[in-house]
C-alpha cells in the first residue's frame, strides 16, 4: 500500500543504510553499479544518496516514494531520484535491483526532479555489465567505453507516467490520503468537497495545479498503480480490477493497455516469474 513521506526527513540516513552502497559512492568512476535482491515487502527506509540514482529492476516490481508523491517501478522501467533526495525503495514482489550511482559529471541530464522512466533492452544489458565492473577498471579499456555508450544511452531515456504526485493544499491532499488507502473509493469531488471543506470548482484547480493531473486522471492513475503493486504479489487481473472499481475486467485491460502499452498478463506473469527464482 503507497503511503506519502510525511517527516521522512527526520528519520532519514546518508547512503541507504548500507555499507556496501555508501562505499561504492565513493568509488573514484563517475558511474557506478549495485545489484541487490529483495524479499516481498522490503524497505530501504528513508535515506539520501550523495549521488543521482538510476533505480532498476531486472524482475519484480518496486515502489519509490518521496514527500513529493510515489513512482511504480514495474520491469522494463526505473525511477531516477536525483542526489540529496529523500526517499524510500519498498519491493511489491521479489526484486531483483540493478541500480546506477551517477555522479554530477556523468553526463547524464535526466533533470531535478523524480520521474519514471523506460528501459529498453540495450539500456537493460549495459546495467547489468555496469553493475558487475570492478573499482578499478581502466580508463581507456573496454569497460570505460561500454560505460560511456550507457550515459550516452541513458540520456535519451522517455518518461513513463507511473508517477503519482500529491497536492500541497491541506484539503487536497487529504483528498489524495484518502485515495491513497482507499484507491476504490468511487466518490467525486462535490462529494470530497462537503468532507474537506471547499468547493468541486477549489478541488479540481488544485490537482490541475499542483500535480499536473486533473482529479480523474489522477484517481485513475492511483489506481493503476495499486493494480501494479496487486499483480506483482501474484492476486488475479479480476479481483483486482473489480476490487478497484472497474465495471468490468476488460475496462481496467483497456486502461492498463492504453496507459502501458501491453496488457496487466505480462506484469503478472513477470512477477510470479521473480518470485519463482528467488524462492
Amino acid at each position: 500500500m503507497l503511503q506519502t513521506g510525511q517527516d521522512s526527513r527526520d528519520r532519514a540516513t546518508p547512503g541507504g543504510g548500507s555499507p556496501d552502497v555508501r562505499d561504492r559512492q565513493h568509488w573514484p568512476k563517475a558511474i557506478v553499479g549495485y545489484a541487490v535482491d529483495y524479499v516481498p515487502g522490503h524497505s530501504t527506509g528513508w535515506h539520501h544518496h550523495d549521488r543521482d540514482q538510476l533505480v532498476h529492476g531486472e524482475r519484480g516490481v518496486m515502489t519509490v516514494r518521496t514527500d513529493d508523491g510515489a513512482w511504480i517501478v514495474p520491469p522494463g522501467y526505473a525511477v531516477w531520484v536525483p542526489a540529496g533526495v529523500v526517499h524510500e525503495v519498498r519491493a511489491a514482489s521479489a526484486v531483483a535491483m540493478r541500480t546506477l550511482y551517477l555522479r554530477q559529471d556523468a553526463g547524464v541530464p535526466l533533470g531535478p526532479r523524480c520521474r519514471v522512466v523506460a528501459v529498453p533492452t540495450l539500456v537493460r544489458e549495459l546495467i547489468a555489465r555496469v553493475v558487475a565492473l570492478p573499482r578499478d577498471y581502466p580508463e581507456a579499456g573496454p569497460e570505460a567505453r561500454l560505460v560511456a555508450v550507457l550515459a550516452d544511452e541513458l540520456a535519451d531515456l522517455p518518461s513513463a507516467p507511473l508517477d503519482l504526485p500529491l497536492p500541497r493544499d491541506r484539503r487536497a491532499l487529504a483528498v489524495a490520503e484518502a485515495l491513497i488507502a482507499d484507491p476504490a473509493d468511487g466518490r467525486e469531488l462535490a462529494d470530497w468537497g462537503r468532507e474537506v471543506g471547499a468547493s468541486t470548482r477549489t478541488l479540481a484547480r488544485l490537482f490541475q495545479s499542483e500535480t499536473g493531473l486533473s482529479f480523474g486522471r489522477w484517481r485513475q492513475r492511483r489506481r493503476l498503480l495499486a493494480a501494479l503493486e496487486r499483480l506483482a504479489a501474484g492476486e488475479p487481473v479480476t479481483a483486482v480490477a473489480l476490487d478497484l472499481g472497474y465495471a468490468s475486467p476488460s475496462a481496467f485491460i483497456a486502461m492498463f493497455r492504453r496507459t502501458l502499452g501491453a496488457p496487466p498478463t505480462r506484469y503478472l506473469k513477470t512477477s510470479t516469474d521473480s518470485q519463482g527464482s528467488a524462492g
